[in-house]
């Protein structure tokens, strides 16, 4: 199985989604770099209708200067669901994803069936802060994102192409503007417990971008909150844990 490509215009943002499977939709929020693929959660397209938006300014959306905030994004994500007829989806969200979907969970429990929530960015955890991108260079970040080297290596082009590089400074600075916007969000700690639907917390022990620490903080914000821990995997969960995404499968059923 292999995903098919969409596009949308979305209130004025050139959106490409991908696809795969049938049944109730799983929608898949990605994290602050798309290089390495969606191909991990195909599994999950044999129960359920998989879709993963592009972020406009990530992969093969196009830029949206206007979406200045995270808040936009959720603004924007509700337009999209509106437009595909996605009156309640299952929702996963990776990352700065997973920070995209808290807040969009926050405002808008009654558009979701449940969340799944996998090493989410957003809180400033004391003795656990996020890594500073800044202070890293690209090699060093890439390094950071898996426990198993190999597993990352086979998404790397070696030497990679200009294109390829172009496509990551993309990405990171509009990753960049998301946090000058406001990361450490500190609305979470507030308003967290508006989550009301099942939500599954999931992380790697080895995570090098978003410490384990962090995840207490987060489950104990969420009411009813359940956690799952993958001992020696880091932050690329599902690209290094295909029972995490069994695991999400079975949650959001």
């Amino acid at each position: 199985m292999s995903f098919s490509i969409q596009q949308l215009d979305v209130n004025g943002a050139e959106v490409k989604l991908l696809t795969a499977g049938s049944g109730d939709p799983v929608v898949i929020f990605h994290g602050a770099g798309t290089f390495s693929g969606f191909d991990a959660a195909l599994a999950l397209a044999d129960k359920y209708r998989v879709i993963v938006p592009y972020h406009p300014g990530w992969g093969m959306s196009g830029d949206a200067p206007w979406l200045n905030s995270l808040h936009d994004y959720v603004v924007h994500y509700l337009d999209l669901f509106d437009q595909l007829g996605l009156n309640k989806v299952r929702l996963i969200g990776f990352s700065m994803g997973g920070w995209l979907a808290s807040k969009f969970a926050i405002e808008h429990s009654h558009r979701l069936h449940k969340l799944v929530l996998v090493a989410p960015a957003g809180l400033d955890v004391d003795a656990h802060s996020m890594v500073d991108f800044s202070k890293l260079t690209p090699p060093e970040i890439f390094a950071r994102l898996t426990a198993d080297p190999s597993i990352l290596a086979k998404h790397i082009p070696m030497p990679p192409p200009d294109s390829w590089v172009k496509l990551r400074e993309r990405e990171g600075g509009n990753f960049g503007r998301m946090l000058a916007a406001g990361h450490p969000d500190l609305t979470l700690r507030r308003f967290l417990h508006r989550i009301s639907v099942p939500t599954l917390l999931q992380w790697g022990d080895k995570d090098a971008i978003l410490p384990i620490g962090q995840q207490a903080a987060w489950a104990s914000l969420i009411p009813g909150c359940t956690t799952k821990t993958y001992p020696g995997a880091g932050h690329l969960l599902f690209e290094e844990r295909a029972d995490a995404v069994r695991d999400a499968g079975e949650f959001l059923a």
